[in-house]
């Protein structure tokens, strides 16, 4: 069932219509391939500068508040990118405080006095995205080089490197696999966004599946461009697989404390200026902007608010009950039964996280329509009654889709926290007389309660934080704190719609405290050493 929205793709990737085909390449395709190529160049490059600089600035060099911008580089990552793009649109726009403030103190009157570039573009896209996806490149990276061994980096100093040297030829290459590895995450959520490119009025593949489908009417349609999207994700899948095959091992049994560089004042300021540059830009003016707006309209925080509050609540707790629940299952079942095909099965039941909410969302639409539209008319034969749309439209529907697109989150956290109870311990349970379910319940669980718990708030976090598919497959009247958001924002009520972002974020900053708490303590022996002169 995990994998029917991507078989649904799938089938019309090889069964297209020339029809169809040809419409599409010559009115709206260029422009969604365009849009989508430059838009993952640019926050390609971008996130891969940002991300790997800052890592190893606050893990292998000495400077002031380098302890602080260890965890607050990742803060923004609590920030959905549809969230900050209405914010800095607030902040930047015409009647937004900036241009008044330009307005003011130059004397102009009108936008015929003076240029100012424009948020809602291409570009301004771009840097929206940057500024909330490069944590996915500064996490991994950081953990890389943590895991490094010092013993290398020891030996390229011996050998005469600079620091300038050991970060190009040495640090760099060996944690490749994993800056990658975050580069294809950063990229995986730009093909996935929705709100930042319909309102900034970019065209990109969600936004034409969107408009196909709910606008035209023609979920065919809408299932190719899903399917087109489909090959870039499977590249950016590659890629990252293909990273992993040339990892180079480097690390011992044994760790030493890590080597620090003691900067220059000159660069110990530029190093501070430039890790603040992300946390400014990406947190501090967002959520400030936020928190004054949120004051300013407090009466839109009224009953209303509280019901989507709760619906939002509502969903994310039952999703993140029912991924966990799964994800246990089946790294349970990998467990006691490893053979290729369930280990295949599960791969193939994980892969929704790689694929953008309106990709899941369209490939389970279209065959649930199906099967109600059948169910309907065999009760109008039969039974001379309508059933009317039994799962179309409803929770358990958006709730199907949710796991599908976020049990990859729990999985690979409840997998790696069983990977840690030893064999020994289920065959001493087993020999004791415990079935296969009392073992998981009474010696896997209670070990396992913290990564459980994890597991759940991420996902509870991300399906807060998730457009796309709720919007596309929503029951009739319902209204996540995600949708509000949107639709004031895209009724011109930016400041209106900060209570909503705001709850997002704040729900958010949990899970980035979390895995913040779990990079820093990720290597052992990573009390530092002496800092040495750069």
């Amino acid at each position: 069932m995990a994998a029917l929205p991507i078989l649904v793709i799938l089938f019309y990737l090889f069964t297209p219509s020339e029809q169809v085909w040809s419409h599409l390449a010559a009115t709206v395709l260029p422009g969604y391939i365009t849009n989508s190529l430059v838009l993952m160049i640019s926050v390609g490059a971008g996130t891969l500068v940002l991300g790997t600089g800052t890592a190893w600035l606050v893990t292998m060099t000495s400077f002031a508040g380098r302890r602080f911008f260890e965890w607050a580089l990742i803060m923004p990552l609590a920030i959905p990118a549809y969230v900050i793009a209405f914010t800095y649109t607030g902040l930047l726009e015409y009647s937004g405080p900036v241009q008044m403030v330009l307005r003011d103190f130059f004397g102009w009157h009108s936008s015929a006095d003076y240029w100012f570039p424009r948020i809602r573009s291409l570009p301004g896209a771009a840097i929206m995205m940057v500024l909330v996806f490069y944590p996915y490149v500064y996490m991994l990276a950081r953990a890389a080089f943590l895991e490094q061994s010092v013993s290398v980096l020891d030996a390229a100093r011996t050998l005469g490197r600079s620091a300038r040297g050991t970060f190009f030829h040495i640090a760099l290459p060996l944690a490749r696999p994993a800056i990658v590895g975050g580069l294809a995450l950063a990229l995986m959520e730009t093909l996935n966004d929705f709100g930042t490119v319909e309102f900034f009025a970019v065209d990109t593949f969600v936004t034409g599946i969107y408009r196909t489908w709910l606008n035209l009417g023609e979920p065919e349609t809408a299932a190719q461009l899903g399917a087109i999207l489909m090959l870039f994700v499977l590249a950016l899948v590659l890629l990252e697989r293909w990273s992993r095959k040339s990892k180079v091992s480097h690390t011992i049994g044994t760790y030493k404390n890590l080597p620090r560089y003691r900067l220059s004042r000159f660069k110990a300021t530029a190093a501070g200026v430039f890790c603040m540059t992300p946390v400014f830009f990406g947190f501090l003016v967002p959520v400030a902007a936020m928190v004054v707006w949120t004051v300013q309209s407090r009466e839109y925080l009224d009953t209303t608010f509280a019901r989507m509050a709760a619906t939002s609540i509502s969903l994310s707790g039952i999703t993140a009950l029912a991924a966990v629940s799964v994800a246990v299952i089946l790294a349970y079942g990998q467990r006691l039964a490893p053979a290729k095909g369930n280990f295949l099965a599960v791969r193939v039941a994980t892969m929704g996280y790689a694929l953008p909410g309106a990709v899941i969302a369209l490939g389970i639409i279209i065959p649930f329509t199906f099967v109600d539209n059948l169910v309907d008319s065999l009760a109008r034969q039969y039974f001379n009654h309508a059933t009317g749309l039994i799962l179309t439209g409803t929770w358990a529907a958006l709730i199907f889709a949710c796991v599908v697109r976020f049990l990859a989150v729990s999985f690979n956290t409840v997998e790696s926290s069983m990977a840690r109870v030893t064999p020994a311990m289920d065959g001493v349970s087993r020999t004791l007389g415990m079935s296969a379910a009392r073992t998981l319940m009474r010696v896997h669980g209670p070990i396992m309660r913290p990564s459980l718990l994890t597991a759940a708030v991420l996902v509870f976090v991300d399906v807060m934080k998730e457009l796309p598919a709720t919007f596309m497959m929503r029951p009739f009247g319902l209204h996540t704190l995600a949708i509000r958001s949107y639709e004031l924002a895209s009724d011109g009520l930016i400041r209106e719609s900060s209570g909503s972002s705001l709850a997002i974020v704040c729900a958010g900053i949990i899970p980035v405290i979390i895995l913040s708490l779990m990079i820093s303590g990720s290597r052992p022996g990573n009390k530092t050493r002496k800092p040495e002169p750069l």
